[in-house]
């Protein structure tokens, strides 16, 4: 989230960043997204006491702030129904791992990478995909690919991920905003 801001900040992408919701009270996107004067919002099951209401609360924020593109960075939860398809084919979503291997229900964080270990695969890498309805099974939009080390284990493999993610993040993202790539 942080890079995504920064990018914008200095003009490598042609975005303003305008809100952040996230589903944890005491998320440090909210802290820093507070810091850089963007409006910042925490809703989740505990906040709203079914999808419909949380559904209704995020498209309120989403339209009141006129958001264009939902940018998941960091958000594990599957969006309501609702607001996927208010704005189909406008949010996505970065996943460690060449998807459609080791995505889904729970692939997040280090279990993604400790299953491509377990696998014995030898590249491993970065997906930017649209967000629909199921856990990472949306249409890819880019990847990059990122070599398995002998010797990597999940923390390891984790931490080079994570530093290939910012940049190829931004990177799409900067495309994606000037028209070299087109959804």
């Amino acid at each position: 989230m942080q890079a995504i801001i920064d990018a914008c900040r200095n003009h490598t992408i042609n975005a303003v960043p305008v809100l952040l919701i996230s589903n944890k009270a005491d998320s440090g996107a909210l802290r820093k997204a507070r810091a850089e004067k963007i409006s910042a919002h925490y809703l989740s099951s505990y906040t709203h006491s079914n999808e419909n209401e949380l559904s209704d609360a995020m498209l309120k924020l989403l339209i009141e702030h006129d958001v264009d593109w939902i940018i998941l960075a960091g958000y594990l939860k599957l969006l309501p129904k609702k607001v996927i398809n208010y704005y189909k084919g406008m949010i996505l979503n970065i996943h460690p791992a060449l998807l459609p291997k080791y995505g889904g229900k729970g692939f997040y964080g280090k279990r993604v990478h400790q299953a491509v270990i377990d696998a014995g695969e030898k590249e491993t890498g970065i997906t930017i995909h649209i967000v629909d309805e199921e856990y990472d099974r949306g249409k890819i939009i880019s990847q990059c690919v990122v070599p398995v080390m002998d010797g990597d284990d999940a923390e390891s493999l984790s931490k080079r991920v994570l530093e290939h993610e910012h940049v190829f993040f931004v990177e799409t993202l900067r495309k994606l905003c000037n028209g070299e790539l087109v959804i």
